[in-house]
């Protein structure tokens, strides 16, 4: 049975059961505790801690979930992904474990003609929570289970929390017993790789509190109403249903086995090793990852989610060249996951251009880095023989595998190539301590879910109702006051004083909460009747459970009181800025896609007052031709005066219109959508906006930059912030113009002829400089000691050479010398404080035993550096430039001690 067939016939099973079928959420959500979605009830949990009400009593989905903890172990182990789909279903205090038990039970063992998968039901094994004696009666009731083949478990097996304070509960997980040749008998208590899990439900019905670990936590009570949370492994489930021995063989992942076995000199399989099998493994799960991540609309960075995608995009890359492919491979791998994964995940087909053009930059770009990191371990390796050792220390390995990405494998393995061997003992403590701050630092950063629960009265009673796209002023009633998170009956100036946040929340409100990019407007908040006295400055605004407005603000004089009646007006002049900034950013997203294409898309966005701020997905800088023609673009759809119209529908309907959407956000069935100049710019939006586009007033780019790998950010001004810097620029210009003696328009050719110039003069005094210094040389020559039977010229050169020059200078030197022994040194004063050297050895001193990569270190140590080269021609660097008639004196003892 193939996967897409197994994800529907979950789906379909449910359904008719009367559950609503949800769509996966993108693997991003905004969740503190989370890099990328984990688990199939992560989009639930604000139902399940009861921070918001569903809107269902049951659902089903397929989530897209990725665990990256233990990446070493992908290809190692026969059963871990990085990426995987976990099928659901979902009770919000409707059924519980009986309905559980049995929806579960039927599935698997009914027949495949019944829309089931068939299983047999005597190689099923369930395990509960040790006490859980109900769960052990209904096993036995609803499926016929025998005892025997229900096994009781502790709390780290059968008991589930979110590992934070919040909802928990016993669990129960039903295995699938694979048979004799793949382990012991005894159940999964015995062999956890004979009978394999393939379903946990979870019985949520408890609140836990603080603890230490997964099974140190305090029970607080029971949950308001008991909720059910399954999740079942699809891939799991694939790998039984199509008799393969491990998840990598199964229809989604094994075509990319093929596609790198048809390059790969190496076979996969029977005439392979474990080694490069797992190599392969590697590459397959890797990129089912990647394209999964970046659809949802993240680029390769050095932090964070981009952080991961880029370590699993060079860890396919590495394991590829491994494996013996030097040529690209990460285009087609992204197809082979498109054709596997498209018809269970659409976006894969419809997005693929923009996934391909990002995965395939970041394996060019690596592909440059491992082309530096080769040259550093060049130059490690060089510095190990020369200080005498053949031992390439741990702590060089670990900057190879933390500046450059090179796993320990492949540092290894040039290490043999030039007859070193790796302290993997130094490397591994290493590792282990960035580990352990890593840990430390994701531990800080864990927290329990924010406690929303003080607003849980008034979320429930219905949303706050923005009006602020009619109106800037609302007279509105207060619902509630709150004080650092405590709901309070009343505050003023003075109860409010030293406190982090006063929080007011209205039925209505004409403030824009902060979201989409456009920050929160700012006003006022005053009293209205008896409380006319009262007024507060409105700082911020912020959603709660994304339908009340919390408006933070600080009470300037009278007192509020829950129920009151008060004013909320928006400040006009920061709405209409916010506005500009706002509508700009669409028409700047527009521009771009006009003269860059539709790879160009809005990767995030920041506007306030007189600025905006866009990031896109694009590989490269822009042209300055190119930026030019986005400015001009963007001001002739402003003094086109386009009007600017919304309007709601599905947001399927609005997609199929065209309307652009950001990746990983999640959209409601219903959506809002801005449309400015018809087709010029249609998006789905809950911003505000000018009603017409002249209203943006001139928009200025002010520049283009990198934000990370394949992500640009345009920055401008619109408005009367445009037209001020313009007028600065103007300025500047004539200050310029006046000081060169020249109209303005003739400004940047005589800039440029002066810098020419200057150049021009800069070339000519390196020219003079060397010459110079090629002339000392040949005096050098000419005045060569004899130290023993080697001539030696060992001298101070003028400060500022490099090591480049000096290297030119000794060649010169030793060529003047002739054929009897001889050896070149040279030190001098570089820039920046250094001290370069280079030490040339010709054959003759060579036969006599005289090595330059040995007297390097003469000159190394007294001016504080490290050198490292071959027997013929070493060179290195120090800090020390007091050490230099030290370092040449070293240098000639170490000669005539030869």
């Amino acid at each position: 049975m193939q996967t897409h067939e197994i994800r529907k016939r979950f789906l379909d099973h449910f359904v008719k059961a009367g559950h609503v079928e949800v769509p996966s959420a993108s693997v991003i959500l905004d969740d503190p505790n989370l890099l990328f979605v984990n688990a199939g009830m992560v989009q639930f949990v604000p139902y399940f801690l009861g921070q918001r009400t569903p809107p269902w009593k049951r659902a089903v989905s397929v989530q897209k979930c990725i665990r990256t903890p233990d990446i070493d172990e992908v290809g190692v182990t026969t059963r871990h992904n990085t990426f995987f789909q976990m099928a659901g279903n979902f009770s919000f205090g409707d059924y519980f474990k009986k309905g559980a038990i049995e929806f579960a039970w039927t599935l698997l063992t009914n027949p495949v003609e019944q829309g089931g998968y068939g299983f047999d039901p005597e190689r099923l094994w369930a395990t509960v929570y040790i006490d859980d004696d109900e769960a052990i009666s209904l096993w036995q009731e609803v499926a016929g289970l025998p005892a025997e083949r229900i096994q009781r478990r502790g709390m780290a097996d059968n008991y589930w929390s979110m590992g934070i304070p919040g909802p928990c509960g016993p669990s129960s997980e039903i295995y699938y017993d694979r048979g004799p040749e793949y382990g012991v008998e005894g159940g999964p208590e015995a062999n956890e790789d004979r009978y394999i899990e393939i379903w946990n439900l979870v019985f949520m019905q408890n609140e836990r509190g603080e603890g230490t670990s997964k099974e140190d936590f305090e029970i607080l009570g029971p949950l308001p109403r008991k909720n059910i949370d399954t999740g079942m492994g699809v891939e799991r489930v694939a790998c039984l249903l199509q008799g393969v021995d491990n998840v990598y063989e199964t229809d989604l992942l094994r075509p990319v086995i093929d596609a790198v076995a048809r390059v790969s000199s190496i076979p996969y399989g029977n005439h392979g090793t474990h080694a490069s099998d797992v190599r392969y493994r590697i590459i397959a799960d890797h990129s089912r990852t990647a394209a999964i991540i970046i659809g949802d609309g993240v680029s390769p960075g050095n932090d964070g989610r981009g952080y991961v995608l880029r370590r699993l995009l060079r860890r396919i890359i590495r394991s590829a060249k491994l494996l013996g492919i030097d040529e690209p491979i990460i285009g087609d791998l992204m197809a082979t996951v498109r054709d596997a994964m498209g018809p269970s995940y659409p976006e894969l087909v419809n997005d693929f251009d923009r996934i391909q053009r990002i995965a395939v930059a970041e394996e060019t770009a690596f592909n440059r880095t491992l082309a530096s990191g080769s040259r550093l371990f060049e130059e490690a390796a060089g510095a190990t023989k020369a200080s005498g050792t053949t031992v390439l220390s741990g702590a060089d390995a670990f900057t190879l595998h933390d500046t450059y990405g090179f796993p320990l494998e492949l540092t290894l393995e040039m290490a043999a190539e030039a007859d070193l061997s790796v302290d993997e003992e130094g490397f591994r403590a290493l590792m282990a301590e960035q580990r352990a701050r890593a840990k430390a630092d994701a531990a800080a950063r864990k927290q329990a879910h924010t406690d929303l629960s003080a607003y849980r009265d008034l979320v429930d009673t219905g949303p706050t109702e923005f009006t602020g796209f009619d109106e800037l002023v609302s007279e509105a009633t207060i619902l509630g006051i709150f004080v650092d998170g405590r709901r309070v009956p009343v505050v003023n100036h003075e109860t409010s004083a030293g406190s982090e946040h006063v929080e007011l929340i209205l039925d209505r409100t004409p403030f824009y909460a902060e979201s989409g990019g456009q920050i929160a407007d700012e006003g006022t908040i005053s009293g209205a009747g008896a409380s006319a006295s009262a007024k507060a400055a409105v700082a911020d605004v912020q959603k709660i459970a994304k339908t009340l407005w919390a408006h933070r603000v600080n009470v300037e004089s009278g007192e509020f009181v829950e129920g009151d009646t008060v004013v909320a007006a928006v400040d006009p002049r920061w709405r209409h800025g916010a506005t500009q900034g706002h509508s700009g950013t669409h028409m700047v997203h527009a521009a771009l896609r006009e003269v860059l294409g539709p790879n160009a898309v809005q990767a995030g966005s920041l506007n306030r007052p007189g600025y905006l701020r866009f990031d896109f997905n694009w590989q490269g800088a822009l042209s300055e031709d190119q930026r030019t023609q986005i400015e001009e673009v963007t001001n002739q759809a402003v003094e086109a005066d386009f009007e600017v119209h919304s309007f709601t529908t599905e947001l399927e309907k609005a997609k199929a219109m065209g309307a652009m959407a950001l990746f990983g956000e999640a959209y409601p069935e219903e959506v809002r959508v801005v449309e400015i100049g018809g087709p010029f710019s249609l998006e789905l939006c809950g911003g505000t906006h000018v009603r017409r586009s002249a209203q943006i007033g001139p928009v200025t780019i002010l520049g283009e930059s990198s934000v990370g790998s394949g992500v640009r950010r345009v920055e401008a001004y619109v408005g009367l912030d445009s037209f001020r810097h313009l007028a600065k620029e103007r300025a500047l210009m004539a200050g310029l113009a006046s000081t060169l003696k020249v109209p303005s328009d003739e400004v940047p050719a005589r800039v440029a002829n002066l810098v020419e110039r200057l150049r021009a003069a800069e070339k000519e005094l390196d020219r003079m400089r060397l010459a110079n210094a090629k002339a000392a040389a040949a005096n050098a020559a000419a005045g060569a000691e004899l130290i023993g039977k080697v001539r030696v010229v060992a001298q101070r050169m003028a400060g500022g050479m490099s090591a480049a020059d000096l290297r030119t200078l000794v060649g010169d030197i030793r060529g003047k010398l002739g054929s009897d022994p001889a050896v070149v040194a040279l030190i001098a004063e570089g820039d920046n404080d250094t001290v370069p050297f280079v030490v040339a050895v010709n054959q003759a001193a060579q036969d006599l035993g005289l090595r330059a990569n040995d007297l390097v270190k003469q000159l190394a140590a007294p001016v504080n550096g490290r050198g490292g080269g071959k027997p013929d021609l070493a060179q290195g660097s120090g800090k020390g430039a007091a050490g230099i008639d030290a370092a040449l004196a070293a240098l000639r003892a170490e000669i005539g001690r030869s």
